[in-house]
């Protein structure tokens, strides 16, 4: 009988829970200085991504809010719209537009907007960055702008400027500033320097590698040990 009810309670649970998450976004219904949650939207104030936090974002499982501004805390959490302050989580934090901070987790940072700050973890994901992106496996954005530091890879699909390491591999189609793996570092269009076991670069308008292979395919002598370069 007791698995019976404990059966029960969860099945109302989710039932109460489901068609919230599977809601689609209407933006914030107002807004609040503190929201306290078990599981968004079973929180206070009730509903998940009705509200906006200025302040106190404090849950234990899930934490889904319009705007953030302020410290949000959960094993993960959401935001609809920016982010600005700090967020600290175990599983994963997600943005869906612009991240103004500072946001940690064992897990994932992800952001479909852009980042002004710094995100810490295990992997990343972002449109742009404009700061540091430091993740234990790896990072991977469309444009960045500052310092990634990534476990085994730092994949960047458009441009990266500023200081890119990695103890694998960093691969960028427009390289301004410098690249730093253990193993190999690759872009189209270097303008900086590679330093790395394998460097690779189509053209080099300017800038040079350091390592034990360096590939500069429109340089007079393509392949050279230790040092290569055009200037």
């Amino acid at each position: 009988m007791k698995k019976m009810i404990k059966f029960g309670m969860l099945a109302l649970a989710l039932a109460l829970v489901a068609p919230a998450m599977a809601a689609e976004d209407e933006g914030a219904i107002g807004y609040t200085p503190v929201a306290v949650s078990l599981w968004s939207p079973v929180q206070l104030p009730w509903g998940m991504g009705n509200w906006d936090v200025f302040g106190l974002d404090l849950g234990i499982f899930y934490n889904d809010v319009a705007k953030m501004y302020g410290y949000d805390f959960a094993i993960a959490t959401t935001t609809r719209d920016d982010m600005i302050g700090l967020a600290t989580s175990g599983l994963f934090n997600f943005a869906n537009t612009d991240v103004y901070g500072m946001r940690v987790t064992f897990g994932g940072n992800v952001c479909n907007g852009t980042l002004y700050g710094l995100d810490v973890g295990g992997l990343g994901y972002h449109r742009k960055i404009y700061g540091a992106d430091i993740e234990f496996l790896g990072t991977m954005q469309q444009e960045a702008c500052g310092l990634l530091i990534g476990g085994v890879i730092n994949l960047t699909e458009k441009e990266s400027t500023g200081c890119t390491i990695a103890i694998g591999v960093n691969l960028a189609p427009k390289a301004y500033g410098c690249q730093i793996a253990g193993v190999f570092n690759q872009t189209e269009e270097l303008h900086g320097c590679q330093i790395g076991v394998v460097n690779f670069a189509r053209e080099c308008p300017w800038g040079f590698q350091i390592g034990v292979v360096n590939i500069i395919m429109d340089n007079q002598v393509k392949v050279l040990p230790l040092v290569n370069g055009y200037f």
